[in-house]
């Protein structure tokens, strides 16, 4: 079966060709973070207009890097949910057109469920059942996965999630959109012995996480260095280095309880701040000691694409399940644990 994949939930259009038998044909992805850099953030409205202008010539440009034509298409899956409803709706609607113009089964799909299959891409993958950290955007989660659809949600973000806190911790020290890469790119020339930040909830059981009084403690720690007349360059690349790593460990020490907690030895790391390299340097260690195996995506595949939607979509497209057609969806809400597992898996 080849599917097409359509990614369009945020501020980047992917689209990819993925084929049950052969994996993954052709990808491409568009990012609109240039046109985005500008204004700090996301804006919702300008992400809507990006995609309408750009989801057609990318499905013809994977088309083509395939070496295929339309009606060669056996479905076509799309990024349902969650995400900004514009953008949604753009590749839910050109999704659903296309498929009924075709007359191929069409799905939406989970963005986070996308995010967790990412590392299936990948030539070893991991088998279930396995921990999944998910640090994408505004989600920060731990799951418990015995299968697709089998998800049982261990712990997440009260507040700001990981990657939100990074891209608020670079607008205040000054650095482009996105944040996370730069504050990393800033850390590696500071000094890890200045300044220690708190690691949030892990005075505590549980696994939830909380980012926000993280940055609040940064944003402090910026102000009275500015006050002192001590904010240069070292000081920010100091304050990102302790910022860093106490998101890192933070985030460490929660996976190794989750490991501890449900007794298992495969942790999937994916989303945007999964290609954090310290995060990954941190839990393979820590994993070592388990004697236990970290899996994540390569770079490309950590942040949002096509190639994630089109094999989660053909996993569950195999299983029966399709959209009934001229009913899209676009869900800017939906927790993934409400997800179900395929009939008959």
């Amino acid at each position: 079966m080849r599917v097409l994949g359509i990614e369009t939930s945020c501020d980047e259009t992917g689209v990819a060709i993925y084929d049950t038998e052969q994996g993954l044909v052709a990808d491409a992805l568009y990012s609109q973070v240039a046109m985005h850099a500008e204004y700090g953030g996301v804006v919702p409205e300008l992400a809507s207009r990006d995609h309408t202008r750009r989801l057609l010539p990318l499905i013809q440009q994977v088309l083509d890097a395939a070496g295929m034509r339309r009606d060669e298409l056996d479905a076509i899956v799309y990024t349902a949910g969650p995400g900004l409803v514009g953008a949604l709706m753009v590749g839910a609607s050109t999704a659903h057109g296309m498929a009924r113009a075709l007359n191929v089964p069409v799905l939406g799909v989970h963005h986070m469920e996308g995010h967790l299959m990412a590392p299936m891409l990948e030539d070893c993958p991991p088998e279930f059942p396995f921990v999944a950290l998910l640090v994408s955007g505004g989600h920060t989660q731990l799951v418990e996965v015995r299968g697709i659809g089998r998800y049982r949600l261990l712990g997440e973000s009260v507040d700001d999630a990981a990657g939100e806190a990074f891209d608020k911790t670079a607008k205040m020290l000054g650095l482009a959109y996105p944040g996370g890469p730069e504050v990393a790119r800033l850390a590696e020339s500071g000094d890890p012995g200045r300044f220690r930040f708190p690691r949030p909830m892990t005075d505590r059981p549980g696994l939830d996480f909380s980012f926000s009084g993280l940055k609040t403690h940064t944003l402090t720690a910026l102000r009275q260095l500015e006050q002192a007349g001590e904010l240069d360059d070292q000081a920010r690349a100091d304050v990102a280095r302790a910022f860093e790593e106490a998101v890192v460990d933070t985030l460490v020490i929660k996976c190794r309880r989750a490991l501890d907690d449900t007794g298992l030895k495969r942790l999937v790391m994916a989303g945007g701040v999964s290609a954090n390299e310290r995060l990954r340097e941190r839990l393979a260690r820590e994993a070592d000691k388990r004697k236990a195996r970290v899996y994540y995506p390569r770079g490309r595949f950590c942040t949002d694409n096509g190639a994630m939607i089109a094999l989660a979509g053909a996993q569950r497209l195999l299983a029966g399940e399709r959209d009934e057609i001229g009913f899209m969806k676009a869900v800017p809400r939906w927790p993934m644990e409400t997800l179900k597992a395929p009939t008959g898996t």
